[in-house]
């Protein structure tokens, strides 16, 4: 699953180059635990998405409540120069426990092994960071992982480092004291030396459950902070007010010169664009918005389709985003959500005059919860769909995932017109694990994808 050449390293050299790379046929997620009332330790599942199975075994943790969440690579297509690096190694850090895994893909793709674990206190003591969430390789050989607070459930967003051999914790990425307030998610372009954190909430708070009165009391952010990818310095804080709370996954468009990208805020359910502008600094205005909770999102390899969950409205949308500063609607699929035409939620204003959807079956199953998680296909044709979002949201807002697990899903995109159409034969039930329902979440190809791969 990467370009066959001579003298390259890992990933592609471009991202259109990475557009006609091969097919997917195993995806990695990991799937949780933790509030499920199952003493079962998270686990990594490899997933066969040509003959839509679960391979077995699993690989479990070796802890309990360990929150797995998102992952990423020791090396990606930033390292494609050099020859050196390989892609082998996945990325797990734990939301709750601060943990990190790192698990070896390199030796059998389809049977994941344990290679490392970093420990809390390593992380705790070395940078004074927790609760880590977002994974980058950098060209450096280095690896990058956000994190969400401190040890002690405050909101703290700075940057972990690790060594890309050994991974050690070496320390900080960000300067003495430049923390943001909060942190979640980041992308860095070193062509025009920037990077961009984002931020969720203070871990404390958002630990069992979503409570609106903690965003009022300030638990929970609402900017975009802009870094010098250089001297690591923190140099603007975009503050994107009310119709920005909670900003959560950050895309800069694929192309390395583009210098613009789009950021999913959840509370209000809006996409700000962000962009630099003529005077060189960097701005945010609301592009998007749709009834809340935007919590996932994608842009396609050829900058042309943005994509975003809604997980308590219960749809996924495609954007053309060809004109950047006007995205136009190209597509949208219900998946279950919170607003079924059969539950006991009546809507009685909708700004969009859309009726209420009726509840989605595939392969003889009603989709419990609702979309979250995406990924897409590297030709664009495919976008893959894992329904829960973190284990304590999961049980406050759709108790019968908890009960029946979440799915994987696979829809069928049209990237002429733009549409998107559910895949009716495609459907893995987390439900029937061997130790119970688990909650999958995040997706990942072995040979990388549009949400791990940063070019240069």
């Amino acid at each position: 699953m990467a370009t066959k050449c001579t003298g390259c390293g890992p990933g592609y050299k471009s991202p259109l180059d990475a557009m006609k790379g091969p097919p997917e046929e195993i995806v990695y997620l990991p799937c949780i635990y933790r509030n499920t009332g199952i003493q079962k330790p998270d686990y990594l599942a490899t997933v066969d998405v040509l003959l839509i199975y679960i391979k077995q075994p699993l690989l479990p943790m070796p802890n309990l409540n360990d929150e797995l969440h998102h992952s990423g690579w020791n090396a990606c297509s930033s390292c494609f120069g050099d020859s050196s690096k390989k892609r082998n190694r996945l990325i797990l850090p734990s939301l709750i426990s601060s943990r990190v895994y790192i698990v070896d893909t390199g030796t059998d793709p389809r049977a994941p092994q344990m290679h490392k674990i970093v420990e809390p206190t390593d992380i705790f003591w070395k940078t004074g960071l927790a609760n880590p969430h977002t994974t980058h390789c950098l060209g450096s050989g280095q690896i990058m992982i956000s994190s969400l607070g401190d040890p002690s459930g405050n909101g703290k967003g700075g940057f972990i480092l690790l060594d890309g051999k050994t991974f050690e914790v070496v320390g900080n990425w960000e300067l003495p004291g430049e923390a943001a307030p909060f942190g979640y998610d980041f992308w860095y372009q070193p062509r025009h030396n920037v990077m961009m954190s984002t931020e969720w909430g203070a871990p404390k708070a958002l630990a069992y459950g979503f409570n609106l009165e903690h965003v009022k009391e300030g638990l929970y952010g609402s900017k975009i902070h802009v870094w010098d990818w250089t001297t690591h310095k923190r140099l603007q804080s975009l503050d994107l007010g009310e119709e920005g709370a909670i900003p959560l996954e950050i895309r800069f468009l694929h192309d390395p010169a583009a210098t613009e990208g789009y950021v999913g805020c959840a509370l209000q359910g809006t996409v700000f664009r962000f962009y630099r502008t003529p005077k060189g600094d960097w701005a945010a205005e609301k592009v998007i918005h749709v009834p809340s909770l935007i919590t996932d999102i994608l842009i396609s390899l050829d900058d042309r389709f943005l994509y975003f969950s809604n997980w308590l409205h219960g749809d996924i949308r495609q954007y053309d985003i060809t004109n950047r500063r006007n995205p136009r609607l190209a597509g949208q699929l219900f998946l279950g959500g919170s607003i079924l035409n059969d539950g006991p939620v009546k809507v009685l204003e909708d700004p969009e005059n859309q009726s209420q959807p009726p509840p989605r079956t595939i392969k003889g199953k009603r989709i419990p919860g609702s979309p979250q998680m995406l990924q897409l296909s590297l030709d664009g044709k495919r976008l893959y769909v894992t329904t829960s979002l973190y284990s304590g949201w999961d049980k406050q807002f759709y108790p019968e995932m908890i009960k029946e697990g979440s799915v994987m899903m696979q829809i069928d995109v049209n990237t002429a017109n733009g549409g998107l159409k559910v895949n009716e034969n495609f459907l893995v039930d987390f439900g029937k694990e061997p130790n119970g329902p688990a909650l999958a979440h995040e997706l990942r190809y072995p040979g990388g994808d549009c949400t791990s791969d940063i070019w240069l």
